[in-house]
């Protein structure tokens, strides 16, 4: 059930749902997501069970603003509290330590838990709506099911849970792809996965170089879409360099479609590819990183609605911008 997200009576609606128990798919800037309220653990095994993820695998918790992040941390360094005013709301999420007495279920029973404020009117006039009913944060992971591609549109949501499930419509998504997520718990900033901000910014507006996983001892926490297999279409991606890709369709040659007509493979690339088989299809891909995010997933659902068997890729540039796309095409890939 789509309903629209400018509308008030729609909003308290989600709302009520959400203070019982339910879930409601969420429009935010970067991806829509399955929401439940973060502090009722049953509510919260329902997202686990209709995504079918792992209940060990931690979902962010989203709130309106930083004035709720004592709700649910209990302690905020200095270097994270100057995260949170550079890029919130946004795509960013932080990890904190975790208040024990609170969102267990959320954190995938984790001492420390993401938060994020979003970046987009629908999701704050929800949050909003919500906190009127005592309900402080949205435990909101992509709504789609579990390892797959993100959605990018109400209708990608319906088409994922079918019409039981309450969707809010914020229209297509601005970023297109998951937040960056910053690890705040090891006394520097640990970048887990990058996103749209780029590690250059996000160091600048804490102050600290950002570090990886690998460069601390220990282990960071458990953090939404790290797995090595991820946001992965049904047909099988392969990324291949600009060469090896016009290769690939050299060999090709004049390869027929299948026995319905339809294209076998799927190429989205920067070069202007006009592939002679007509087994292939070809979509450009931006030369702007941004563009190229907000379009990602879409592509690859558009792909994969006309049962292509393979989607072929132009890999990403190397440049920082990039960084966010080449992590998300590098695990879809993995996944095959």
């Amino acid at each position: 059930m789509i309903l629209p997200g400018s509308d008030p009576a729609a909003v308290a609606q989600a709302a009520e749902r959400l203070r019982a128990g339910g879930l409601v798919g969420l429009p935010t800037e970067t991806v829509y997501g399955l929401a439940a309220d973060a502090a009722n653990p049953q509510a919260v095994a329902g997202i686990f069970a209709a995504k079918g993820r792992p209940s060990d695998h931690p979902l962010i918790v989203h709130v309106a603003s930083a004035a709720e992040v004592p709700a649910f941390a209990r302690e905020v360094p200095a270097f994270a509290q100057r995260l949170i005013a550079a890029f919130w709301p946004g795509p960013l999420t932080v990890i904190l330590p975790r208040r024990p007495d609170v969102a267990a279920a959320a954190a995938g029973g984790q001492d420390s838990v993401g938060l994020r404020c979003p970046a987009h009117p629908v999701a704050h006039a929800l949050l909003a709506a919500c906190a009127e009913r005592g309900v402080m944060g949205l435990a909101a992971p992509s709504a789609n099911a579990f390892g797959r591609v993100s959605p990018t549109t109400a209708a990608h949501v319906a088409g994922e849970f079918g019409e039981s499930l309450l969707v809010l419509d914020g229209g297509a998504c601005a970023v297109g792809i998951e937040s960056a997520i910053v690890d705040c718990t090891r006394g520097a900033p640990v970048l887990l996965r990058p996103g749209v901000l780029t590690a250059d910014a996000l160091a600048a507006a804490c102050g600290e170089p950002l570090l990886t996983p690998e460069s601390l001892s220990g282990k960071a926490p458990r953090a939404s879409g790290t797995l090595e297999s991820h946001y992965a279409p049904r047909a099988q991606l392969r990324l291949m360099d600009a060469a090896a890709l016009h290769t690939a369709l050299q060999v090709l040659g004049n390869a027929p479609p299948d026995a319905g007509g339809r294209p076998v493979i799927a190429v989205w690339s920067r070069e202007v590819v006009h592939p002679a088989s007509a087994a292939v299809l070809a979509r450009r891909m931006p030369d702007d990183a941004a563009a190229a995010a907000q379009l990602l997933f879409g592509v690859l659902r558009d792909f994969d609605a006309l049962g292509v068997k393979l989607i072929w890729v132009e890999s990403p540039p190397a440049g920082p911008e990039w960084a966010g796309v080449a992590d998300r095409l590098a695990r879809a890939a993995a996944s095959r």
